[in-house]
């Protein structure tokens, strides 16, 4: 299978290097030339656009940041969409609205090619070792013609179901984790005050039943968001704002969750 890989970030470069380093014959693009550069000394060509890049390809990732950005590299001038042929498949790794999702396979659809949504969790470290997680969704057939493309990144790959069913999966992933900032921040905050260092507490529920991914960012990041709010914290807010959005459409009631991730999105001084 020839690959394309779009969006060659933190995340985005490690896995375009493991499907490289996989033996795919892979074609990249980027906005900017220096996100190429590491690339130079790599089996790995480069194209023009994102719709030359399609023509080389049977499978192309998308790992840019949000739902502009899949819309216009895909269907924008020149995009994704005018360079496939039919039988190709597009995997959506970014993490964006389902809906986003399912517009693009509706415009796909005529071309016979196929959407599938793929988002990612466990960042480039991860990534470079082989261990992603990939929470995919769409037509079993597409996702199965990927899946030897997607471990040479990812483990595991979980097949969720329809169309938009890995997005949903990924933000109520996020959400959780920024529900679970507040309640360890909060933690180590009330440890403070009564009298324990949060390193010495941050050591010992790492070690304990109450450990957590988000207190081991918390605990690693010296004790506070503030890190964590100038990294993630934008990506954070779009991301619960999303799945806020799906609950209120399905009539559903999110609970405890998404309370206690408007209270972390406060503490770092950013509102859904």
């Amino acid at each position: 299978m020839r690959v394309g890989f779009i969006g060659l970030g933190s995340q985005g470069a490690p896995m375009a290097r493991r499907i490289i380093e996989g033996g795919y014959p892979t074609t990249l693009w980027a906005r900017r030339p220096a996100s190429l550069e590491p690339f130079a000394g790599t089996a790995a060509a480069t194209a023009e656009s994102p719709a030359a890049l399609a023509a080389r390809s049977d499978l192309v990732c998308l790992c840019v940041v949000g739902d502009a950005d899949v819309r216009e590299v895909v269907t924008g001038h020149d995009g994704v969409l005018a360079g496939l042929t039919s039988g190709s498949i597009i995997a959506v790794h970014s993490t964006v609205h389902p809906d986003t999702c399912r517009e693009l396979a509706d415009l796909a659809a005529p071309q016979r090619v196929t959407v599938i949504d793929a988002p990612v969790s466990g960042g480039g470290p991860a990534a470079a070792e082989g261990r992603l997680l990939v929470m995919a969704g769409g037509a079993t057939e597409a996702v199965e013609r990927s899946r030897p493309v997607f471990e040479t990144y990812a483990n595991p790959i979980v097949h969720l179901g329809e169309l938009g069913s890995g997005q949903a999966t990924k933000l109520l992933n996020n959400l959780l984790f920024t529900a679970n900032l507040a309640t360890a921040a909060s933690t180590l905050a009330l440890g403070r005050e009564l009298g324990i260092s949060p390193e010495k507490l941050g050591e010992v529920i790492t070690h304990g039943t109450a450990n957590s991914f988000a207190l081991g960012r918390i605990v690693s990041a010296g004790g506070t968001l503030d890190r964590l709010a100038a990294h993630a914290g934008d990506l954070l807010r779009k991301d619960v704002g999303l799945v806020a959005g799906l609950a209120d459409a399905a009539g559903a009631a999110p609970g405890i969750v998404l309370g206690a991730a408007d209270a972390t999105l406060a503490l770092m001084d950013r509102q859904r």
